[in-house]
């Protein structure tokens, strides 16, 4: 690559990387649905025809976002399992990971979970979408990994089935559980069910039903 090309490439992920930081502080500080892309544009200090050259529309705006929102995901959930010892306490971790990034980055989980309702894209096929959903997919094979050290060493039963299936249960579990505490929270408690008791209930649960102990 000679080095105007370079200069180029280099200018090009400067403004796409200065549009969604707009983006994101918009996103933090009114919610998604406030946001326009004549915000963004004033927020970067670029024309409106320019952001458009980078996100077609508001759509391909927060998949971009949502790429941000899914690698910082798997960073934390990389983080979490690094600091457990069983397979089964790193699945723990990586579940109240998830719960921790919904309350410090709400924008992020919110994003997440658009972009989760929407028809999935192909990873590779060179999108915002594509590469939002290539992150998710990174994401998620963390808690497949932590889910096979534990069949490995013993934490999570033989018998619990194919690890990107349980995978896939406990992420959509966890992320139902986190939008009732978020959303339902302070109803919820006039029952006596506060959101750290939610939490604490229902990562007990994944732990006995994949250590094997539900019936106990």
């Amino acid at each position: 690559m000679s080095y105007i090309a370079e200069r180029r490439t280099e200018e090009k992920e400067r403004r796409r990387a200065e549009i969604l930081d707009a983006a994101e502080r918009l996103y933090a500080e009114k919610g998604w649905d406030a946001v326009t892309m004549d915000q963004v544009a004033r927020g970067a200090r670029l024309s409106r025809a320019l952001v458009y050259v980078y996100f077609r529309d508001k759509e391909e705006l927060l998949f971009g976002i949502g790429e941000r929102a899914m690698q910082a995901l798997r960073d934390r959930f990389v983080a979490a399992a690094a600091l457990a010892a069983s397979g089964m306490d790193q699945v723990q971790a990586i579940g109240r990971a998830y719960m921790t990034y919904a309350i410090e980055l709400p924008h992020y989980f919110d994003a997440c979970s658009r972009f989760n309702a929407h028809a999935t894209a192909a990873a590779d096929d060179g999108t915002n979408a594509g590469a939002c959903n290539l992150a998710g997919d990174l994401a998620l094979g963390e808690v497949v990994k932590a889910i096979e050290t534990g069949k490995h060493d013993g934490s999570i039963r033989a018998d619990v089935g194919d690890s990107m299936m349980l995978a896939v249960a406990l992420w959509s579990f966890t992320h139902g559980i986190i939008q009732i505490a978020m959303a339902k929270g302070d109803y919820l408690e006039k029952f006596g069910v506060t959101r750290p008791g939610l939490a604490d209930y229902a990562f007990e649960l994944i732990d006995r039903m994949a250590r094997g102990h539900l019936s106990a």
